[in-house]
């Protein structure tokens, strides 16, 4: 199953298009790459020079690191899939979130999507809820004790 990324653009999660999805997907896999490896293993199936274009927006977009290796550049992740995931997550909350006049409606969609997908999620949304509540009282306690100093 190929997994995409339901960026909606912002500072912090760059849209990705489908190919440069694909792209970054190999070099996660790779662990790092320069564009010729990735054309000459057949894992992809464009010109050179859309790869290397495609790699150079990656690049710019903060997604891969590079380094010179001879005429070219070899490739490298600069963050791992999972945080890309956390960070498209993350800023599509905010959004829904941010989308009306009471957050209390997107969340009950949230709730409902749980439920319907897999009613154990709601057992463990209740928990890390929990668990964030208890990490930010004990942040409170920490600096009011620090205040009263």
């Amino acid at each position: 199953m190929t997994k995409t990324f339901p960026f909606f653009g912002s500072a912090s999660t760059p849209q990705l298009g489908p190919f440069e999805q694909q792209v970054l997907r190999q070099i996660w896999s790779r662990g790092s790459a320069t564009v010729r490896e990735l054309i000459e293993n057949c894992e992809i199936h464009q010109a050179y020079t859309t790869v290397m274009t495609t790699m150079d927006r990656l690049y710019k977009k903060g997604l891969l690191d590079r380094e010179a290796e001879g005429r070219a550049f070899r490739y490298s992740p600069r963050i791992s899939e999972e945080e890309l995931q956390r960070d498209a997550a993350l800023d599509g909350i905010r959004q829904l979130l941010g989308s009306g006049d009471t957050a209390s409606l997107p969340l009950s969609y949230l709730v409902e999507a749980l439920s319907d997908h897999d009613a154990q999620l709601l057992d463990e949304l209740q928990s890390l809820i929990e668990r964030k509540r208890r990490q930010i009282k004990s942040s409170e306690s920490k600096r009011e004790a620090r205040d009263q100093e």
